[in-house]
């Protein structure tokens, strides 16, 4: 509290001081803060040193100017908000005759926003003064024809900075200073250009104060570090994670010990939301003055899934997606969702027509209402027509109401201006904005919902005592603060020497009077300082990033060092270690004769074989994961398709027999384009396979005719077939089977796999599960069969499974003993290992990796 009551240096010992000196009343006196948050403790303090007589009137800039009733802006003007300035950057850049106006137009409003200070600063009168200068100065070090965009760019920032008109040109009416006294200017840690101009054009009625005048004396001096006793503990962390836990848990610290308020961190969004969830889990009040981009909460996150799922190539899980947070919808959406991923339907603009959605009325009437919302958002129109058929989407999905019901919702809806805190005032700045007709198509009108979320902020209802407060370290400033948790106080984060924002040369800095890369640091510095003057200040930074690179503390964190023994410590870990009973996990001994099977396949009865917990989990509870639809198209598709066109070419070779290479060919090609186009495969994703495919197809020619040459003939191929064995029905689809010399019958089935895979699966007759399987749904007693590999490098070769017979009769009798002992309740237990688990759905379930050793 030094700053504000130390005796005679103190910011109000100092006030009082001033205002005896040039008599003014301390009831007409005005007292300009730099931030709102000081406000307060400015009058509690006040009051607490001189309880009697009168107190100065302690506002902000901001606060007098809505009390002065200021002339709105024109829709010309630079409004700081990047959602608008960013369409008028676009029109002037338009008119000035620069094409790519799109890319350009934020860097345009940057510029100009980066001006605007400066060129308020000047006044109504010295504006003209000021835009002479600035033309001459922009110049500056831009003659290369590389920079000439930039310097393009820059010159529209100057002319629009100087026709604008902005709040503060108020404050220079020759009578604002007529209820006052006087008006103290008291500045932190960055100087206000505007406070210099006002106290030039105020004369003696005003005074410029500094509020960090120790520390600034201390920077001014060089000082590496501040004189301060407190004490620095310092906390070096192995990752993002470590450093967020750390953090909380040093904050859960200070609050048990009833050192609050806290003051909380970090210029990383991701890491502060981090802690900021862990505290709220704890339980402790916090005041979060930095909030959050309203792109990142729940309303601007639906929001955009629904603008997304409105583009005519949005794909199947984004409709989805939009539609399940919608309130009108979601309770449909799950029905729907289970029909398009088992049909596997990526992109939506094939959802309505499908099929399996056809068949359905209701899912029908589902598409039809969720087409009508998506409509509603596409087209091409202006601006105000866009926000009204966004509300109106809002309102077809019940949206509206839940987001006005919402804290953060109602920001955003005001943000977008679908609700105007002064609805005329904004219909007559649409009137004459210069982008008023322009008309946006629906990746415009997207793209600037989504800037102005990411321009705007959403700052939670404050609790009524805090015990840690979230702030930027800048703001800290005479803040009385118990304790203070700096985060993320590495090299990259907490950077000595900031770079200055926008594309301005040091030259052209000094001209402008921005500030330069040394007052950027001496800024920085201060605050840094600031920080470090409360009693205990725990000081974290990660010691890797996000790749697993080193990253090293700021080289402010390092200067701690030279503070001397007892001042910076190394701290130990503040999280608490908790004792937890051990609870050991065995493996699950699920019994499953309460879940009988009537039919039984191919791969149910190879997941029994696997492993008995698969087959329980999968087959008997019906478990199964979500189908992923954004998939590219792998070689399960190719198997899928190539399985497809060789049906379809033997029902046609079936149809119309030749014996002619070239036909069979032609006849083969054909097939296979028919079914791409009937798939509608990506012609992107698929190219790599339709390359491949000459080859296969030709190696598939070639072995065909060596096999008919054996006297075998295609019978029938993609055939369902059904055998009951015991109380349970064997039920598959056989790829193809054959028809040999004396009524020989020939089990075929196609792989596109690994060679080395298929002969691996017929070493073992009495392993291998399938091929067994689909003899045994045969009613022959003798079979023959054979896995037909069909690959593009080898060519296609069949891998014969000599031992059919015997390894169909064990399979029957095997499946007849495993479906007894299921039917009696013998325990099904997780025996799955290596491949078999490392691709298993069911792994999570049986919770493999936590068993404990018996």
């Amino acid at each position: 509290m030094a700053l504000w009551c130390a005796p005679e240096t103190g910011l109000l010992d100092r006030l009082a001081i001033w205002m005896q000196a040039c008599s003014a009343h301390p009831g007409r006196t005005l007292v300009l803060l730099p931030y709102a948050q000081l406000l307060p403790l400015a009058r509690r303090l006040w009051s607490d040193r001189y309880p009697q007589g009168f107190a100065p009137r302690f506002e902000t800039t901001s606060n007098w100017l809505a009390s002065l009733g200021v002339a709105e802006l024109q829709a010309t003007d630079i409004s700081h908000d990047m959602a608008l300035d960013s369409l008028t950057a676009q029109q002037l850049l338009a008119h000035s005759g620069m094409a790519d106006r799109a890319s350009l137009a934020g860097l345009l409003a940057q510029t100009a926003q980066q001006l605007a200070p400066w060129a308020a600063a000047a006044g109504p009168q010295g504006r003209s003064a000021w835009a002479a200068s600035a033309r001459s100065a922009v110049g500056i070090g831009m003659e290369s024809q590389a920079v000439a965009w930039e310097a393009q760019v820059m010159r529209v920032a100057v002319e629009w900075a100087a026709v604008s008109a902005y709040n503060t040109d108020g404050l220079f009416a020759p009578d604002v200073l007529e209820p006052w006294d006087a008006v103290a200017w008291v500045q932190g840690i960055s100087a206000d250009p505007l406070a210099a101009a006002l106290q030039a054009h105020w004369g003696d009625k005003a005074q410029l104060f500094r509020l960090d005048e120790t520390i600034h004396d201390e920077a001014a001096q060089g000082s590496a570090i501040p004189q301060a006793n407190s004490l620095w503990q310092l906390h070096a962390c192995a990752d993002a994670e470590d450093e967020a836990q750390r953090a909380a848990a040093c904050a859960v610290a200070h609050v048990l010990a009833d050192r609050y308020p806290v003051a909380l961190v970090s210029s990383d969004r991701a890491l502060t939301r981090r802690m900021r969830a862990m505290l709220e889990a704890a339980g402790i009040a916090m005041r979060d003055e930095n909030g959050w981009k309203l792109s990142t909460s729940l309303a601007g996150a639906g929001l955009m899934a629904l603008l997304r799922a409105a583009a005519w190539n949005a794909s199947t899980d984004e409709v989805l997606n939009a539609f399940k947070l919608a309130p009108a919808f979601a309770p449909e959406m799950p029905a729907l969702e289970q029909v398009l991923r088992r049909a596997q339907i990526r992109d939506w603009r094939h959802a309505v027509s499908c099929p399996p959605v056809q068949k359905v009325p209701a899912l029908q009437g589902l598409c039809s209402r969720i087409e009508a919302v998506r409509s509603t958002l596409s087209g091409n129109r202006p601006l105000p027509a866009w926000l009204a058929a966004l509300q109106a989407a809002l309102h077809a999905t019940d949206a509206w109401n839940a987001l006005q019901a919402d804290e953060a919702g109602t920001v955003m809806l005001a943000a977008l201006r679908l609700l105007p805190a002064e609805p005329q005032a904004w219909a007559d700045y649409l009137d004459a904005a210069l982008w008023a007709g322009t008309r946006l198509d629906a990746s415009d009108f997207t793209a600037w919902v989504n800037q102005v979320l990411e321009s705007q902020s959403f700052q939670p209802a404050y609790p009524y005592e805090e015990q840690v407060v979230i702030l930027p370290m800048s703001q800290m400033l005479a803040r009385p603060f118990a304790a203070v948790v700096l985060a993320g106080c590495d090299e990259v984060r907490l950077n000595p020497s900031p770079e200055p924002p926008g594309v301005w040369t040091p030259a052209q800095r000094e001209a402008f009077g921005l500030p330069s890369r040394a007052v950027l640091e001496a800024r920085l510095r201060a605050a840094w300082w600031q920080a470090l003057r409360a009693p205990v200040c725990d000081v974290l930074w990660r010691t890797s990033d996000d790749a697993g690179e080193h990253m090293a503390p700021s080289a402010l964190v390092q200067c701690l060092s030279w503070a001397g023994e007892g001042a910076a410590r190394t701290a130990s870990d503040p999280r608490l270690d908790q004792r937890i009973a051990l609870a050991p996990l065995l493996p699950p001994q699920p019994q499953g004769q309460a879940l009988p099977l009537k039919q039984l396949s191919a791969s149910a009865y190879e997941d029994m074989r696997t492993c008995p917990y698969r087959f329980f989990a999968l087959r008997q509870l019906g478990l199964s994961s979500v189908d992923e639809l954004e998939a590219e198209v792998d070689k399960r598709d190719f198997g899928v398709w190539l399985h497809a066109v060789l049906a379809a070419f033997h029902a046609e070779l079936q149809a119309a027999p030749t014996s002619d290479a070239a036909q069979r060919s032609a006849l083969l090609q054909s097939a296979a384009d028919a079914v791409t186009a009937s798939m509608d495969l990506p012609d992107g994703e698929f190219l790599p396979f339709a390359a491949a495919w000459p080859a296969v197809r030709d190696g598939y020619l070639v072995w065909l005719r060596k096999h008919e040459g054996q006297g075998w003939a295609f019978a029938s191929g993609e055939t369902s077939h059904t055998q009951a064995v015991g109380p349970v029905t064997l039920a598959g689809r056989i790829d193809r089977t054959d028809t040999g010399p004396e009524g020989a019958i020939c089990v075929l089935d196609y792989k596109t796999e690994p060679l080395g895979k298929t002969r691996e699966r017929v070493k073992n007759p009495m392993e291998d599960t399938q091929i067994a399987f689909y003899a045994a749904l045969l009613p022959h007693d003798t079979v023959h069969a054979a896995y037909i590999n069909i690959g593009e490098r080898e060519g296609t070769q069949p891998q014969v499974q000599t031992h059919i017979v015997e390894a169909r009769d064990a399979l029957i009798e095997g499946i007849a003993h495993d479906m007894q002992r299921v039917a009696e309740g013998y325990a099904l237990p997780a025996l799955g290992d290596g491949p078999a688990c490392d691709y298993c759905q069911a792994r999570g379930l049986c919770r493999k990796d936590f068993w404990s050793p018996l």
